[in-house]
């Protein structure tokens, strides 16, 4: 599996040229082509950041926080939703190691 084909089941259901997807692998230091390892805490971290670009531009369309009706339905949560979404994301990125980190519990609130 490739970087391109492990953002795309992150994002399923959003719809973009694939060369709109290089270019935010790309920003997030991730090759296309190159092959997905699941075991680096950095490309998955990477794919992650992707994901969260992804969603970012999304949010920032204002179409979409337009409230629509539709026959008996409202859908206005569509960009709550969104923005939810990507506070989870966030939260989740910032939890998550890298390869480059020490394995520890330790958490440093001061540096000397």
């Amino acid at each position: 599996m490739t970087n391109l084909q492990r953002l795309l089941l992150e994002v399923q259901g959003i719809n973009l040229d694939q060369n709109e997807l290089a270019v935010y692998l790309a920003e997030n230091n991730l090759n296309p082509h190159d092959e997905y390892v699941p075991s680096s805490a950095t490309n998955k971290r990477n794919i992650y950041k992707t994901a969260l670009s992804i969603l970012e531009s999304i949010a920032n369309n204002p179409k979409l926080m337009k409230t629509y009706k539709l026959d008996d339905m409202t859908v206005s949560d569509f960009h709550e939703n969104l923005l939810n979404r990507i506070d989870q994301l966030e939260r989740k990125i910032r939890q998550m190691k890298t390869d480059e980190q020490e394995q520890t519990n330790v958490f440093m609130l001061f540096n000397s």
